[in-house]
């Protein structure tokens, strides 16, 4: 079977650049199984595109190849990358999107894109996706080692994913996402949060976790460890955004 490539991006799906980068990878290998995760990253956020690829790629067999193309510095000196981390493939700029990639590994290389052999002898400025990350993704579908592509790349670019304060008796957080619910994520990983825990938002206080947002009130706030695996505040059939107002001098402290 030929391996999967998935698709992340933040092009949006009312213009053609979606269409391109599938017709170049087919067009390469016609068996291609290509998967959209999304395409509705917002534009230039590559935390944001860390984050979505981080939540995902765990759940495809091993092999896969994902592309991620966030990329605010495409044209400029930042370096077309791929990255083998635990047998599997990332394909994407080397911006910080393969942050948790690199910190939840075992073991990674990367190497930097520059055989012209497995890119399109046309290479626009502006899109990449089409012309490096797309023709790469599928030549390594092919059977093309990651290695083949170019020299080894020491120190990738890496996001600074800032990480919860942890003191005696709490422990001080931040939202660091805004899903398409309005649940605010927190940088709290689930095996930090007591289920008889005070959560304090702001000036709202929540006591304890929540198994499911049905186990409070409809509009009723809660908090919940989700499904990344981080405490999630959240409003039942609501929007947590809509109730809290996000800033960047908000924390989410969590009291024993």
């Amino acid at each position: 079977m030929n391996p999967i490539i998935t698709l992340t991006t933040d092009f949006g799906l009312k213009d053609h650049y979606i269409g391109a980068m599938k017709g170049v990878i087919l067009s390469i290998n016609p068996a291609a199984m290509i998967t959209d995760i999304t395409h509705e990253i917002p534009s230039f956020d590559f935390f944001k595109g860390a984050l979505t690829l981080r939540n995902f790629y765990r759940y495809f067999p091993l092999g896969t190849i994902h592309v991620v193309v966030v990329d605010p510095g495409v044209g400029s000196k930042r370096k077309p990358i791929a990255v083998e981390a635990d047998g599997n493939i990332f394909v994407g700029p080397d911006n910080g999107v393969f942050t948790f990639i690199y910190r939840q590994s075992r073991s990674y290389s990367v190497h930097e894109i520059k055989n012209p052999r497995h890119i399109l002898s046309d290479i626009s400025f502006t899109f990449q996706g089409r012309d490096i990350f797309a023709p790469v993704a599928a030549h390594l579908s092919l059977g093309v080692s990651v290695g083949e592509l170019g020299k080894r790349l020491r120190k990738p670019v890496e996001l600074p994913i800032k990480e919860p304060e942890v003191r005696r008796d709490e422990i001080i957080g931040e939202i660091i996402y805004i899903d398409s619910f309005g649940n605010l994520v927190t940088n709290i990983p689930a095996e930090l949060v007591k289920s008889g825990s005070r959560i304090c938002i702001g000036e709202k206080i929540i006591k304890g976790l929540s198994k499911s947002y049905a186990n409070v009130p409809k509009g009723k706030l809660l908090a919940v460890v989700g499904s990344s695996g981080f405490l999630e505040i959240s409003v039942n059939l609501g929007r947590a955004c809509d109730v809290i107002k996000v800033n960047d001098e908000l924390r989410v402290r969590i009291e024993s």
